[in-house]
């Protein structure tokens, strides 16, 4: 849209939309939306408003699964099906702040004393939650406990984390977080963790909580193991929605944070969310949005520019939260749709110095998604220059930004907040959970299930079958040499040569692992050994 400033200006005052109960607004007015386009997605909207409303309600959401999709209730417990359900969340709660409180009265210590870190292991939102909202709300001087994090099963990086806590491995209380109990992941780090308090001397039980469902694999380890408590995760809440629930609240109350202050904006973002009029509603503001730019196909990236560094993790967790929700192939009728939002992100002014030239002048085929902080720090800051701080020039390096892509006909919205406090944490959680459940139901799909992580969990599993069979040929055939094409015929799997050649070579890469590898530059010549 090329207009002029004060075309700028009556754009804004018609799409930009205030929430002062929230301390939030919304700018639409950089998108290309118009009324026509609201007045025509108004029986959609009103679908979606209803379907949230039973979701609400404890509906069947996930058909595949037979469950209910119950987060919003973390929030508001009173909104739960049963009374029972009422229950466990308050009680969850309850339990999560009296047990953060006996941890820093040094109640429950550690062999070492008084617990000074804690170390979460978890993959996926057992660990993108926590993280994020570790980075927003930290601060060196107000904080209970010190975060770490194993988030992948990578050894070198767990190591890496183990050394910096080095010595005080034995101040520090591990979180193990597994839904199920059975993610691989999660288990290969707690195992690595286990090892490193034995390593060290220590005991890990007296280290050592679990977040998971009642009598998974990992709530019967902890039991067996005399771990120090047990906190619940329940099959209505997802992974990725799960950060209000003890996968996120846990860890919040140990690092000293206001937990029901996170709960308190978002279950004030949830009531809000619940207005069946679009312009009221922040959340279908958000997903028509999406929805108008991408065609209702996900054909445009959204990429995530929170122009304050507290929420420089926040594209990361909005990556799982719309990626894994909106990425189906499927929609609710079975019909091949390939939907899906591609999230990407940096921090502005960050992304001044490195993308930005693509996102004016290179490909248009995203929106950015600017998150605006009205509020720079307390103290006020230094002058950088006479009357204007540093918090000035980031603003002004937001606008500047913002109106050189509407100049070049790039869309975006801006989402402001007053400030980054437990609250407003909070509010964005919500506000992007219900915009994502609004989206799904515009485009047809089911938000709360993910058959592609399975997929790829199963496909890692066959990985790990072959991987066993092809140790045992190198361990049964000592100083013999094998082609991968012999390697395959021996294991009876002539259609997996690429998949063994890959574990070959890593094998082979890893001197521990006692495998060698020789020959010329073709794959037809090169030989693998057990030495």
């Amino acid at each position: 849209m090329n207009l002029t400033k004060l075309q700028w200006w009556e754009r804004f005052q018609k799409y930009y939309t205030e929430f002062p109960e929230l301390g939030l607004a919304v700018d639409l007015s950089r998108m290309n939306i118009d009324d026509a386009f609201f007045a025509c997605m108004e029986p959609r909207m009103q679908s979606a408003f209803a379907e949230m409303d039973a979701l609400e309600k404890g509906a069947i959401a996930n058909a595949d699964e037979n469950r209910m999709v119950g987060h919003y209730w973390l929030r508001n417990p009173a909104l739960a099906p049963t009374p029972e359900i009422r229950a466990e969340i308050e009680g969850a709660l309850t339990k999560i702040k009296s047990f953060a409180a006996k941890i820093h009265n040094g109640e429950v210590n550690g062999s070492g004393g008084a617990f000074k870190n804690f170390l979460l292991i978890g993959i996926g939102g057992s660990a993108l939650g926590p993280q994020f909202v570790a980075n927003a709300l930290s601060h060196p001087d107000t904080d209970k406990l010190k975060p770490f994090f194993f988030d992948n099963t990578d050894p070198d990086g767990m190591n890496r984390v183990l050394a910096t806590i080095g010595s005080d491995l034995n101040r520090t209380l591990t979180i193990v977080v597994s839904k199920s109990g059975g993610t691989k992941e999660t288990r290969n780090g707690m195992l690595i963790a286990e090892a490193a308090y034995k390593k060290s001397g220590l005991d890990f039980s007296r280290h050592a909580v679990a977040v998971t469902m009642s009598s998974s694999d990992l709530d019967k380890y902890a039991i067996k193991s005399n771990w120090i408590k047990r906190f619940p995760m329940w099959d209505w809440v997802g992974g990725r929605t799960s950060e209000l629930s003890a996968v996120g609240l846990l860890p919040a109350a140990l690092q000293g944070f206001d937990v029901d202050a996170m709960l308190t904006g978002a279950a004030a973002c949830d009531i809000l969310t619940r207005n069946k009029t679009i312009i009221g509603n922040p959340a279908a503001l958000l997903s028509l949005a999406w929805f108008a730019s991408g065609n209702g196909k996900g054909s445009k990236n959204m990429v995530v520019l929170p122009y304050k560094d507290r929420l420089e993790l926040f594209s990361k967790y909005l990556q799982q939260l719309l990626m894994e929700s909106l990425g189906k192939e499927l929609d609710r009728d079975k019909k091949i749709v390939n939907q899906g939002i591609t999230v990407l992100g940096n921090k502005g002014a960050t992304d001044q110095h490195s993308y930005i030239q693509q996102l004016r002048d290179g490909l248009n085929d995203y929106f950015a998604t600017f998150i605006e902080v009205l509020k720079d720090q307390h103290p006020p800051s230094l002058e950088v220059e006479p009357g204007v701080t540093s918090g000035d020039f980031l603003h002004g390096f937001y606008l500047g930004t913002r109106q050189a892509l509407a100049e070049n006909n790039r869309e975006s919205i801006t989402i402001t907040i007053g400030t980054v406090n437990a609250e407003s944490i909070g509010l964005l959680i919500a506000l992007f959970e219900r915009a994502v459940g609004f989206y799904a139901s515009l485009v047809n799909i089911n938000a709360y299930h993910q058959p592609g992580v399975e997929a790829g969990k199963k496909a890692a599993g066959n990985v790990i079958v072959v991987q066993n069979k092809v140790s045992k040929i190198f361990a049964d055939n000592r100083n013999s040499r094998f082609s991968v094409t012999e390697i395959g015929r021996a294991i009876d799997a002539d259609q997996e040569l690429e998949l063994i050649y890959k574990i070959c070579n890593h094998l082979s890469s890893n001197p521990e692992r006692k495998i060698s590898k020789s020959g010329g530059l073709s794959l037809i010549d090169v030989r693998f050994e057990a030495i």
